[in-house]
């Protein structure tokens, strides 16, 4: 696997390093390689594929899944979200009006748009 195409960078794995268990500090097993852990779980959700169709350089995809269950459960994503966007600069964030949909139901089809609480 070429490790110059990862996501996380050194300096990001620092920051990330402690959040996630399996360290060699923590109580009971220690983890394979949590950061190739982690470079599986973004490509996953870089690209939309399923776990099956993980590369075989991540290891294992059924390891790998193995793995994210429980993590996803205990809401460690939720905690390197947090880490990670005390970094980011948003202040010239976009979202574009092409990639963002609407469903049907929020524009207002089929009677017109009808908010709760409105004198007709």
């Amino acid at each position: 696997m070429n490790e110059q195409r990862f996501v996380v960078t050194d300096a990001l794995w620092q920051r990330l390093e402690p959040h996630l268990p399996g360290k060699v500090s923590d109580t009971g097993a220690t983890a394979k390689c949590n950061r190739l852990f982690l470079e599986a779980v973004f490509w996953r959700v870089c690209t939309g594929s399923p776990w099956r169709d993980l590369p075989p350089a991540f290891d294992h995809w059924n390891s790998q899944f193995r793995r994210f269950r429980p993590r996803a459960r205990a809401g460690v994503f939720g905690n390197i979200v947090n880490v990670i966007s005390k970094y980011l600069d948003l202040e010239y964030a976009l979202i574009d009006g092409t990639i963002v949909q609407v469903h049907q139901k929020a524009t207002g089809s089929k009677g017109g748009l009808n908010i709760k609480g409105q004198d007709s």
